[in-house]
């Protein structure tokens, strides 16, 4: 195979135009067509195992009694969207280095230099090989998957990505925090499997507890009734137990299951209803309040 050198060398020696569009043409056939094929191939085996990806995973992929199907469909993604950017990756590498060889450029030289390179940023290269190696467990032991909503050792948010190094989450202001795999050391996933209403309540001193109890009941009954909400709700709202005396008020607790993300949505629906609730009762939701006693002054 001619070289680069060898091709300006002919290209320079020419001095006519006919010459060179002889030895252009000549390049052209010999290489440019291989270039073409080359790059043509590479995107076909890309899309074709993309395709074998999306499969394998959606046939490995299998169900348990915890999980629903939505929540299946989330690992799903999650794991065909890493392994298919992997892939996808791979490919472009392996074209640039084949169409580097291709037009004259010797590989061999430059993949020696990546090496020495490699060695002199080892140190810092500490870093990624321990992103890489958090997101496999990560991604091995399902700890969440895109969409969800999780915590990562205090950055909160949506996941909107996740790669082998790090993880892309929106938070409630819109916020994109990227967060490396390597710095997470503890996961709270809040829309796993199923999610919990978890409400505490103030209500007076002086209300009936039993009347409280059954119009907080009620209330959850008729939310998990509504057509918006029923899908969304798996137990409803109820009354738990008498939480804690408080200085103005009795802390009630009320919990309930929702489907997974959907405990945000449930919980300010319940509050609305429940206030309106009250207010057709006669239920007082206090505030507190300072009493201030001033002496008798003895003159």
């Amino acid at each position: 195979m001619r070289d680069v050198a060898d091709f300006w060398a002919d290209l320079t020696g020419k001095e006519d135009l006919t010459g060179w569009k002889e030895l252009l043409m000549d390049w052209v056939l010999q290489h440019g067509i291989r270039i073409v094929l080359i790059i043509v191939g590479a995107y076909i085996l890309d899309r074709i195992g993309k395709r074998f990806i999306d499969r394998a995973v959606r046939i490995a992929v299998v169900g348990d009694n915890y999980s629903s199907r939505e929540s299946e469909l989330k690992r799903e993604e999650t794991l065909i969207r890493i392994f298919t950017g992997t892939l996808h990756l791979v490919v472009v590498v392996m074209v640039a280095l084949i169409v580097l060889q291709e037009v004259g450029v010797k590989v061999a030289p430059l993949l020696a230099g990546a090496g020495i390179v490699g060695l002199a940023v080892g140190f810092g290269g500490q870093y990624l090989i321990r992103d890489v190696i958090s997101g496999l467990f990560i991604i091995l032991e399902n700890q969440y998957r895109i969409g969800d909503v999780v915590n990562l050792s205090g950055t909160s948010g949506v996941v909107e990505d996740i790669t082998l190094r790090k993880t892309m989450l929106r938070d409630m202001d819109g916020v994109v925090h990227h967060v490396p795999h390597g710095e997470i050391k503890v996961v709270s996933n809040m829309s796993k499997t199923f999610a919990k209403v978890n409400i505490t309540l103030r209500v007076a001193y002086h209300s009936d507890l039993n009347h409280v109890i059954a119009v907080v009941n009620k209330t959850g009954e008729v939310l998990a009734q509504m057509p918006e909400y029923k899908p969304s709700i798996k137990v409803a709202p109820q009354f738990l137990r008498v939480d804690a005396f408080g200085d103005s008020a009795i802390m009630i607790k009320i919990t309930g299951e929702t489907a997974p993300s959907k405990q945000w949505e449930v919980s300010g629906a319940f509050r609305k209803l429940l206030k309106e609730a009250f207010d057709r009762e006669g239920i007082e939701i206090p505030f507190p309040q300072v009493v201030v006693h001033q002496g008798l002054k003895v003159e």
